[in-house]
This record gives structure tokens, sequence and C-alpha cells, in this order.
């Protein structure tokens, strides 16, 4: 590790730290919008349902009205409704994907396209259920400014993107999540030692029990996200003998749909009360309430089995097997002990399987280990151990990580070839 640093730090290397220093300069920026409110609104302390989790990328600015109240959510919202589209379902973005790097730039424009309408929209429903006001044209106001900061944040990401280190996007989406996150530990402190709940000596014991299961979550977290399966591919060489082909393998993440299942399980659990606040019934309303909200064991049991769902359905999408098995045969590899075509295809599609079994139970922990925590303890609702928050901090910084070793790496492969 500090022979990484030093590398880091030497004199060949004074371009990627003015990348570093650009990153951490507009995280700063961004981190600073975070906590100003716009000022006709107000603070909120009513839960925000499946909000929570936009809640938290944003830093808390979604609870405070912030300027980047929204953050970049609009933008993940728009690349997942693309993403889905890819998959055969409109001709035209298929085409697009099928275009390599063009396709992808144009699919990119029409991302930032459909993110500042869904900011919009977003923001006036927002602005709508939680503004504590009739005035439309507050409301509107308040959707331009809330609007107008996500679309200064995919400028800011883009920036990142091309002059820092990582996908910008996604580093602010950590960032904000880092910010929100001291508050853990300090209403852990505050429930454990300063309340006078327990005496000293228990609540420093209880405090640090706290802080190592914390980080027993997160090393395991760190290990489902780098484990994954490696299946042995061979290339024949059509150059040389059987004995001169080429090995390989193909990859395959234990989680390969990361957050998206339990962002779509909380969005559909919450359908139900919003239709019921629409209509104002308080029948529906008391009904959710007791069955569907995930916080009863009903809701709870319902929202396993569509994070197990959507877990299946999302990393099908995204990893077809036919098309991988139809790859691999069109660049001459195989599977050693596997007949080509549709063998491949279901070995393929087996394996798959079995893997997403495996990632959807960890989610499903993951994302259930707060809310049991919650209900048999008196801790408060900010204090949490797990959650689809330090999920996606542990992808982007592991991410991040690769990509500056990448680069340190070919800077010393270069500075090696100017020497010979």
């Amino acid at each position: 590790m500090f022979h990484w640093v030093a590398k880091l730090f030497a004199s060949e290397n004074k371009d990627l730290r003015k990348r570093i220093y650009f990153t951490l300069f507009a995280l700063g920026i961004f981190c600073l919008g975070s906590g100003i409110t716009i000022p006709w609104a107000s603070v909120l302390y009513e839960e925000l349902g499946f909000l929570e989790i936009f809640n938290l990328m944003s830093g808390g600015g979604l609870k405070s009205f912030s300027i980047f109240a929204l953050g970049v959510s609009p933008y993940i919202t728009a690349s997942i409704i693309t993403q889905l589209l890819q998959m055969d379902i409109i001709p035209y973005f298929k085409e697009l994907k099928e275009q390599g790097y063009v396709g992808r730039q144009k699919i990119q424009k029409i991302n930032r396209y459909l993110a500042i309408i869904f900011a919009f929209v977003q923001a006036y429903v927002i602005s709508i259920f939680y503004l504590n006001t009739n005035d439309v044209m507050v409301m509107i106001k308040t959707s331009l400014v809330m609007t107008a900061g996500t679309s200064f944040l995919l400028w800011l990401g883009d920036q990142i993107t091309k002059k820092g280190i990582g996908n910008g996007s996604s580093l602010l989406i950590m960032a904000g999540i880092i910010q929100s996150m001291p508050s853990i530990f300090t209403g852990a402190f505050q429930s454990f030692i300063s309340s006078g709940t327990y005496n000293m000596g228990i609540g420093i014991s209880l405090f640090a029990l706290f802080i190592i299961i914390y980080l027993v979550v997160l090393v395991g977290i760190i290990w489902v996200t780098l484990a994954e399966r490696r299946i042995p591919i061979q290339y024949a060489n059509h150059t040389t003998s059987a004995y001169g082909a080429q090995s390989s393998f193909l990859p395959i993440k234990i989680n390969s749909a990361g957050v998206i299942p339990i962002i779509f399980a909380s969005i559909v659990l919450t359908i139900p009360s919003t239709i019921a606040g629409l209509i104002k019934n308080n029948g529906a309303t008391e009904f959710i309430n007791k069955y569907i909200v995930y916080t009863t064991p009903t809701g709870f049991l319902l929202y396993v089995i569509l994070i197990m769902f959507f877990g299946y359905v999302y990393t099908y999408m995204m990893m077809n097997p036919e098309e991988m098995s139809k790859d691999l045969n069109k660049r001459g590899g195989y599977i050693p002990g596997v007949r080509p075509g549709n063998d491949t295809s279901k070995y393929i599609s087996n394996s798959i399987g079995k893997l997403t079994i495996v990632g959807s139970i960890f989610l499903v922990i993951l994302s259930g280990l707060p809310i049991l925590i919650a209900n048999v303890s008196s801790l408060p609702s900010s204090v949490t151990i797990g959650g689809t928050g330090i999920l996606i901090v542990v992808g982007v910084a592991i991410e991040t990580y690769k990509q500056i070793e990448s680069g340190l790496v070919s800077r010393s492969y270069k500075k090696r070839r100017r020497t010979r």
C-alpha cells in the first residue's frame, strides 16, 4: 500500500495527481452545494419511503430541499430505462448498442435529455407531496431549482470523467453517501454512551460491538463485490498446433445486478401507498401500513421476494446466455468439455442462475439488516448497519482504485520503454 502511494507521488505521475486533485475539488463543490437549502423550502421530518435511497445518494439533500436535492438520481433512472430498452424491446436502441462507440455516445445524449425531464417531473411530484404549500408558482420554482441542480451535477460529473479519475456520476453518488455516514456513528455514540440509557462500561462495549459488526459487514461486502466465478475458455489458435491454443476465462460476478433489484423492490412497494395518498382512502392507507410497508412482517417478506425476483430478471437481461454463447462461438472460443451452441448457452445459464441465488441472498441480507436492527433495538433510524449505500460506496471505490492502479502501471511501463 505504501509502495503504491509512493509511486503516486513520483515525478512521472504529476498529471495523475492533478486528476486526483481536480476530482477532490469537484466533489468538494458537490458537498458544499448539498448544504445550500432552497430559501422558500423547509426541512422534511417525515419518512421518504423508497426515496430514502435517493436522499442518501444526495448526501441528505432531499430532506433539506437543497439545490442538489435530486443528485444524479434522474440520470440513473434514465440509464436504467435505456439499458432495458436495448434488450431488443425497441429496435432503435438495440441498433445503437451494436454501433459501438458512436452508439454509446448517442445513448449518453439521450440519457441526459431524459434525466432533465425526469428531474423536473420528480422534483414537481416531491414538491406536491412534501412542500408545505399550495402555491403552484412556489412548487414550479422549487422544481426548476432542483432541475438546474441536477443539470449542473451532470455537467460536473462529465468534467470529473474527462479531467479527473473514475466515473463522475458514480463518484458524486459515493460522495453523497459518505457525506451522510458520520451521522451513523455519532448517532450510535449518542445512543450507547451519551444518552445515559446504559452505564458507561456497557455503553462503550455496545458501541465497540457496533463498530466491529459494521467492519465485518464492510469486509463481507468487499468480498462479495470482488468474488466471481471464472469459467475456463479456450481459443483455437489456427496458426499453430492444438498445443498452442490460447487459454482464458469468462468471469461471472456473484452480484452482477448491483443495487438495482433493491431499488426496483423499494419502488414497487411504495406504489400502493402513493396511490392511496393520491386518492385519500383511509381504509387503503391503513391496510398498506399494516401489511405492505416493509417494516411489517408481511411487507418484509414481500420485499425479500421482490429483491430475489428482480435480481434474477435484471441479471438475465444484462447477461444473456444465448448472446454470450454466440459471441464466444464467433471468436472461436469454447468451454472445455461443453459442446458449442445450445449446450454452451445452457451451461452459462446454469452458472449464472446458481450465482444469482447467492447474490440475491446477499442483497436480501444487506437490505434487511437495517430493518431488522431498527425493529429489535432502540437505535434511531439514522443509525444503520449494512444497507445499499455502503454497497455503492464499495463498488465505486474498487473501480476508482483499479483505474488509478491502471494509470500507474501504464505510466511505469512507458517510463521503462523510454529508458531502454
